[in-house]
């Protein structure tokens, strides 16, 4: 990353330290985090996340689970990952009360839709800490809702006493299918009818969240939201080129232009449109580079765009792209910068 890059991150970033770890289930730890000084920290929305910035320069994403209407700290869970990519690992390592953290400032790709007038909630293990953010929202609004929490056992199921006591329980439902999803909430019996003006968010694994997806299959456009804390694998060199921030050998070259100035500059087969404006001077925020935070989101204006995101919307990809991931399909792409 440039300097310029790096001032730019940088200035989005918040020095906050850990005031408390807890145990919350199997392999997860809750962390709570506060400004040093006592001061508020900036307000966040129901499905906002933050980006943690590890020593070692990794960053990952995590959601914010408590009370959004809680200006004095953040919470995010973190699970485990005994085969993961090594973030969860170091955090559960190094992270203790006292350590001082660089935080990104909170976004939130995941909001509840002011339009619905009733929110089906549904999470899948540590895909609960969005989904648990927007329940004490929509609780403290008197919003019509409904969270269905899945989990393999009741030790497994993490802040399950907290929903429980602070949750109306006649809006809370806990499944635990032991290991078997065949023995947890039938998914598609749930969705089956789509109540009037319901949406429905969902978030956790990857086979929950294609459950969740053909089951809901038939409901309205523009209803349906989800987020995902892991890249899908529905193809080899989609995967591939999730899991690295550099693409992969074998995709096509192709230019990008800068619509203000009219600067072109080419997109080699082993560059992404954020490394190559990057390297040009010209820096956007980046995250993740998965195509999973929108970060790095950016506008276009001309050329067909390869969408490789698993974030926005179709109606955002007619006029948005996500420069970690996306390449083009067509010689030229237009960047509305």
């Amino acid at each position: 990353m440039n300097a310029i890059s790096q001032a730019a991150n940088s200035a989005s970033r918040l020095k906050l330290m850990i005031r408390q770890v807890a145990y919350e289930a199997v392999g997860v730890r809750s962390y709570e985090l506060v400004d040093p000084t006592g001061e508020d920290l900036p307000p966040v929305t129901p499905g906002s996340h933050i980006d943690l910035h590890l020593e070692d320069g990794t960053v990952r994403q995590y959601s914010l689970c408590n009370d959004p209407s809680e200006r004095h700290r953040y919470v995010i869970a973190v699970l485990k990952e005994e085969w993961g990519r090594g973030g969860s690992k170091a955090v559960h390592q190094n992270f203790h009360v006292e350590h001082t953290v660089d935080v990104g400032v909170p976004r939130n790709s995941f909001a509840l839709d002011p339009q619905a007038t009733k929110h089906i909630l549904i999470a899948g293990g540590i895909g609960v800490t969005p989904l648990k953010a927007m329940a004490h929202q929509l609780q403290a609004n008197g919003a019509d809702y409904e969270l269905h929490y899945c989990a393999k056992t009741p030790a497994h199921a993490a802040f399950s006493r907290e929903l429980l006591d602070r949750l109306d329980s006649d809006m809370v439902s806990l499944h635990f299918d032991g290991g078997n999803p065949v023995d947890g909430l039938n998914i598609t019996d749930l969705l089956h009818e789509q109540p009037d003006g319901a949406h429905l968010y969902y978030c956790g694994p990857e086979g929950f969240m294609a459950a969740c997806d053909k089951a809901a299959s038939h409901w309205r456009p523009g209803t349906v939201h989800f987020e995902h804390f892991k890249a899908p694998s529905p193809s080899k060199s989609v995967v591939d080129s999730a899991l690295s921030p550099v693409a992969q050998p074998g995709e096509a070259e192709f230019s990008i232009q800068i619509a203000s100035t009219g600067l072109v500059f080419e997109v080699p087969e082993n560059r992404t449109i954020a490394q190559v404006l990057a390297d040009a001077n010209i820096p956007i925020e980046t995250s993740c580079e998965a195509g999973l935070c929108g970060a790095c989101k950016i506008g276009y204006v001309e050329g067909e765009v390869d969408h490789r995101d698993f974030i926005l919307s179709d109606e955002e990809h007619q006029g948005c792209l996500t420069a970690c991931i996306s390449r083009a399909k067509t010689p030229l792409l237009v960047l509305d910068l």
